[in-house]
């Protein structure tokens, strides 16, 4: 993707290494404190220290540039789609955490994945998640990071359009079939909005070759149907809350390559065998 050197969004908030008690390693002072202690302790170079400990920090930094470009073109996106149809966006922050986070549903662990917080109108994303999207999913790439975050603020899109409170609705009373049913409903629609903001950054020539096979192997790691056959080594359709590879492939690649938004209510009129 070309991200560098592009607005970056304000609304990035870093608490990395600050949740649950940790203490984050990075450059400046304390990184050169922290570097001189092990040189103490362990015998190590101070010098060769210093310079990993400040070439971690340069690339936290850029990851959270890279985030903040990602976070900008969504907020550019729906602001437009929201003024068209005579509402206003309201932009979401979005959390970057390591190992735990306080959220107001309580504390979550990076073993949630990614994900978007209605209560605190806020994504949250622990970005080891990448690491091993790309090393047990070989799902890597810039394309494909973006491709998530592009997902749970679509998640936030629902939320503002009444999408999420709507789903919950309906899946009130309802069994644990039609409940899952729901939430994959809901999922393939944020991965159709995902689509629809690749469509925007492919028409600003942001795309680069190769990008849109990023975002759509992302999309086809995560399905439901892959995840659960490569963990316990068999499939049960009726659990699925997210939807199968296929599924999230296709939607997907229906906001890419349509850029039409008024076909984001199909995940909801059309029947579920047919998603």
């Amino acid at each position: 993707m070309r991200w560098q050197g592009r607005r970056q969004s304000t609304n990035v908030e870093d608490r990395r290494g600050v949740t649950g008690g940790e203490i984050a390693v990075g450059g400046g002072v304390l990184g050169i404190v922290i570097a001189l202690v092990l040189a103490l302790v362990f015998g190590l170079n101070p010098s060769t220290t210093t310079v990993t400990a400040s070439t971690t920090a340069e690339q936290a930094d850029e990851m959270q540039r890279f985030v903040g470009v990602v976070l900008a073109d969504t907020e550019d996106y729906w602001s437009q789609q929201f003024k068209s149809m005579g509402k206003t966006y309201q932009e979401t922050r979005l959390v970057l955490y390591s190992g735990t986070v306080q959220t107001a549903a309580g504390v979550a662990t990076s073993a949630t994945g990614p994900f978007y917080s209605p209560a605190d109108q806020a994504i949250f994303i622990d970005l080891s998640f990448y690491e091993e999207l790309k090393s047990k999913y070989g799902a890597g790439g810039d394309a494909a990071e973006a491709y998530v975050i592009a997902h749970e603020v679509g998640h936030s899109v629902q939320h503002q359009l009444g999408i999420l409170d709507s789903a919950m609705e309906q899946s009130r009373g309802q069994s644990e079939e039609v409940q899952n049913q729901l939430s994959v409903r809901t999922e393939l629609q944020a991965d159709f909005f995902a689509g629809l903001v690749a469509y925007y950054e492919g028409k600003n020539k942001w795309l680069e070759s190769g990008d849109v096979e990023e975002a759509l192997n992302a999309a086809n790691a995560i399905g439901d149907d892959r995840l659960q056959q490569q963990g316990q080594g068999y499939v049960v359709p009726d659990s699925f809350t997210h939807g199968t590879s296929e599924q999230r492939v296709r939607w997907f690649k229906l906001g890419y390559e349509t850029g039409d938004f008024s076909r984001s209510n199909d995940a909801f009129t059309l029947g579920y065998d047919e998603l």
